[in-house]
């Protein structure tokens, strides 16, 4: 009911730090685009059967009347892993279950793409983001689909929380993917281990 959908990456700059990630994966970030309703813009890879998303506020955009999502209108600093997208078809089976915070769905959409996704409306997911947002595509091709397979693949997302437990239990029902692996820490982490032309690269927070 639940499959990871991608990985998001934020960023203050996302010329500057598009180029540092191509050159530390070794391959060619997509173009994504602009989101009108949240200021932001982005560029894109395929992980295989998910992505990754590298976001940032866009400069010439105007400020939105909303929250950015993915909180960010308070990041800061270098580049880092900041968020996780999970993806259903059944969205009314799944959010009444999430998180106390995740938000409701709300329609967003990018060229030619529309879709509907959990933004909370301060902009920050539970559990300091480190709970996912919820997407629905609502049957369109998704840009996993849409993008070259440039030889890069996601083979473990590990989300370390104090409040794990919370996480697991919302989580344990509706997905079952290997990959993913939420542990108990004082310390809240993200850490991304990918296979890439350049060997195994580890993304974290």
């Amino acid at each position: 009911m639940l499959t990871i959908d991608h990985i998001v990456l934020s960023s203050t700059d996302l010329t500057r730090d598009a180029a540092a990630l191509e050159e530390r994966l070794g391959v060619p970030l997509s173009e994504g685009g602009k989101h009108a309703l949240f200021g932001t813009h982005n560029k894109l890879l395929r992980l295989g059967d998910l992505y990754l998303e590298l976001i940032a506020i866009d400069p010439d955009a105007p400020k939105p009347e909303r929250a950015r999502w993915f909180a960010l209108d308070d990041f800061s600093g270098d580049m880092r892993l900041t968020n996780w997208v999970m993806a259903t078809e059944k969205p009314s089976r799944v959010i009444g279950k999430t998180l106390m915070g995740t938000g409701e769905l709300i329609t967003v959409s990018r060229g030619d793409l529309t879709w509907q996704i959990t933004v909370p409306k301060s902009g920050k997911l539970p559990l300091d983001g480190f709970a996912p947002a919820i997407i629905d595509w609502m049957g369109a091709t998704t840009p996993t689909e849409r993008l070259p397979d440039v030889g890069c693949k996601l083979e473990k997302f590990v989300v370390s929380h104090p409040h794990a437990i919370s996480l697991r239990s919302f989580l344990s029902p509706l997905h079952s993917d290997p990959r993913v692996d939420v542990r108990g820490s004082e310390v809240p982490s993200f850490h991304a281990t990918l296979k890439t032309p350049k060997g195994t690269v580890t993304l974290t927070s």
